[in-house]
């Protein structure tokens, strides 16, 4: 299951790039959403269902582990919001929001809080492994683009109008995508050390356990025996002094 889920983050990430030089949009400021609406824009739900697919995986891996069902449900959320993003386009630009447009923002800005908050539970619970530091920073440098992708939102509230000319909304937005692709990436290596871990920890139960057992049920040392029977049963003096 690791493996295929590294290979669905693998396919995606090709899809994605596939998309962007097939399609020659400005990066900088146009959002991804954007993409759905060219000719090839069929690429987008593609990618985003295949990082769906591996965040799934990735999920059900930590659920069944049973102390990160917390961090397993927010990675699940956030496969769930790829699909509808992808499944719910939207709108053109200018156009007043649809219910299309509506799902996929909401579902966009829940997918960008899920998978960093899930990168930080996961940090702070194996904050001895190597990757906990890694995961960790990913996690706070998402959180941190995305106060740069809701503030042109929050400014046209006030009734101040922004374009995609004013703002680099392509830049904020890939960064924060890119952020969060890396700490479902790493989840793999975190993934196989807690692991390794409870196999150790399996391997010290069980060694402790055949211990405990041959102790309990081995015979009486021939010290013992001997001073419990006395010289009357034909023991050596020199054993029965020992």
């Amino acid at each position: 299951m690791l493996v295929g889920g590294y290979v669905a983050i693998g396919a995606g990430a090709v899809t994605m790039t596939g998309l962007h030089l097939v399609t020659g949009l400005d990066p900088v400021h146009t959002v991804i959403s954007e993409y759905a609406f060219q000719t090839d824009g069929w690429l987008l739900p593609v990618s985003l269902g295949l990082f769906a697919a591996a965040a799934t995986t990735f999920g059900v891996l930590l659920a069944r582990r049973g102390e990160d069902r917390g961090a397993a449900t927010l990675i699940a959320v956030w496969g769930l919001c790829m699909l509808l993003i992808g499944a719910f386009p939207t709108d053109k630009p200018g156009v007043p929001l649809s219910m299309s447009g509506g799902i996929h923002r909401y579902a966009a800005f829940v997918a960008f809080l899920a998978m960093p908050l899930a990168g930080l539970i996961l940090a702070r619970r194996y904050a001895s492994s190597p990757y906990s530091r890694p995961v960790r920073l990913l996690s706070l440098a998402s959180l941190g683009v995305l106060v740069l992708v809701v503030a042109p939102y929050v400014v046209r509230m006030f009734g101040i109008d922004l374009t995609n000319d004013d703002i680099p909304a392509g830049v904020t937005q890939r960064l924060v995508v890119l952020f969060e692709v890396g700490v479902l990436v790493m989840l793999g290596p975190v993934l196989r050390a807690c692991h390794s871990r409870e196999r150790a920890t399996a391997g010290d139960t069980v060694r402790a356990t055949v211990q405990a057992t041959v102790q309990a049920t081995a015979p009486a040392s021939p010290a013992g025996v001997a001073v419990r029977g006395g010289r009357g049963q034909g023991a050596p003096a020199s054993m029965v002094l020992r």
